[in-house]
């Protein structure tokens, strides 16, 4: 039986659980689709930052899978039109792949299925717990993250599955090599793609610097590499499993310390677990514009170019703000903290549609994905997981408390000359800001 394994937000041979379900193949070819670009609150395509991880991401494991006598075929296009043509031409059996969440990602599954004439198998995604591990069916998942926490923290995550010995042969299909993108890695984040990067970053975090002791006081730091783990570029498009990390972390805590700070890594994976969940149970609610439940209270749905344009540039009244602007655009990166500062101010200050935030970090960010980005911009804008609403930072406080001084903004330029308050059209009528 021939097979296509169709990769998706899963670029390694360790730990797959769906590339392992495929060994029992005749021949296998092995696909990944390049992201189709499409319009989205006034944002396109991938940054030059996102882009050069994944391209490096792709090349790192055709490498890897040419060790075993495979390849990979990178390809462009919609899935749906894309791989039925595959397997007409190289008379495919069946095709899988991972679950990947979200609406878009849900309709091409069924669309991709609806035009094959061969079996379609879905298999697990980069998650922490399967879907039948949950003690509760998706449609009852909890709304909000201590109910969640609670209900799946003392289940086993089970054991990270090998690096295949071997692999099935590919077709004889015409394979080219990934090119190189054009942007180089910024030297304040100069992280690289590919799966063995990120173990190496997960020993040198956990077991060679034990960074992962502090962790819990460092994770707020403001530069890339000063206090996070940075894995979550490769967690995001599969380079390393959730799983790979858990366990490294839990082997670190029996052979040599466990404290908050331990505790506080697994909790944060947890945090990416529940938004992954509650992407496959909220399907398109996830870009909803107000809460759901019965709650009534309005949220901004403006789009004002001139205010959204200073936002995306780094040019507001907020030099902090400014400088988490810049340091994305320039490296793919911004911290947790960051996020959390910059998408309030655009909701809470600027008064924007949250949407249009999410959508130029889904541009930008390294570790872009549509669960944890959408999930967390929710947050803040009220209409998602938090309890209390919706989250409004005091920007003078988080920058004494985060930036006190003012390194950080000097770094990334953040003060900028102020902007008036208003503009004036061709027929001279003011135009406010507010």
């Amino acid at each position: 039986m021939r097979k296509l394994y169709w990769f998706q937000n899963d670029l390694r041979l360790q730990d797959n659980p769906g590339l392992h379900a495929q060994m029992d193949a005749g021949g296998l070819l092995l696909v990944y689709l390049l992201p189709v670009n499409r319009p989205w609150c006034n944002t396109t395509g991938m940054g030059p930052q996102r882009e050069r991880f994944l391209r490096e991401s792709l090349q790192a494991l055709q490498v890897a899978l040419a060790e075993l006598g495979q390849n990979l075929l990178v390809l462009e296009g919609s899935p749906e039109l894309v791989i039925p043509d595959l397997v007409r031409e190289y008379r495919i059996d069946a095709v899988a792949t991972s679950l990947t969440p979200g609406y878009y990602e849900r309709k091409t599954l069924n669309l991709l299925r609806a035009r094959l004439e061969v079996p379609l198998q879905v298999h697990g995604g980069n998650t922490l717990f399967d879907r039948e591990d949950l003690p509760f069916a998706l449609e009852d998942m909890p709304r909000h993250f201590t109910p969640f926490k609670q209900a799946v923290e003392s289940l086993e995550s089970g054991e990270p599955l090998p690096v295949p010995g071997s692999l099935p042969r590919p077709p004889a299909v015409r394979f080219h090599r990934v090119p190189p993108a054009a942007a180089q890695p910024h030297t304040a984040l100069p992280v690289r793609g590919g799966s063995e990067n990120a173990r190496r970053r997960l020993r040198q975090f956990v077991f060679e610097e034990r960074t992962v002791l502090v962790y819990k006081q460092t994770r707020n730091c403001l530069d890339g590499l000063d206090g996070s783990t940075t894995l979550s570029p490769w967690l995001a498009n599969g380079g390393i499993s959730a799983r790979e990390v858990a366990q490294a972390v839990r082997e670190f805590e029996v052979t040599h310390s466990a404290n908050e700070s331990t505790y506080w890594l697994l909790f944060e994976l947890l945090w990416r677990e529940f938004f992954h969940w509650r992407a496959l149970r909220d399907d398109v609610s996830l870009f909803r514009m107000r809460p759901s439940g019965g709650q009534k209270r309005l949220h901004s749905c403006t789009f004002e170019p001139r205010s959204f344009a200073r936002w995306c540039s780094g040019s507001t009244d907020y030099p902090l703000v400014n400088g988490l602007m810049r340091q994305l655009v320039a490296t793919g990166w911004m911290s947790n903290r960051g996020r959390q500062i910059a998408a309030s101010c655009l909701i809470n200050e600027l008064r924007l549609d949250w949407r249009y935030g999410a959508a130029f970090f889904e541009k930008h960010l390294l570790d872009y994905d549509v669960a944890s980005n959408y999930g967390n911009w929710q947050y803040i804008a009220g209409v998602g997981a938090d309890p209390r609403g919706g989250r409004h930072f005091n920007l003078d406080k988080q920058a004494q408390e985060y930036d006190p001084r003012g390194i950080f903004v000097e770094k990334w330029q953040g003060r900028q000359p102020r902007q008036p308050e208003f503009v004036t059209d061709a027929a001279d009528w003011p135009i406010l800001d507010e």
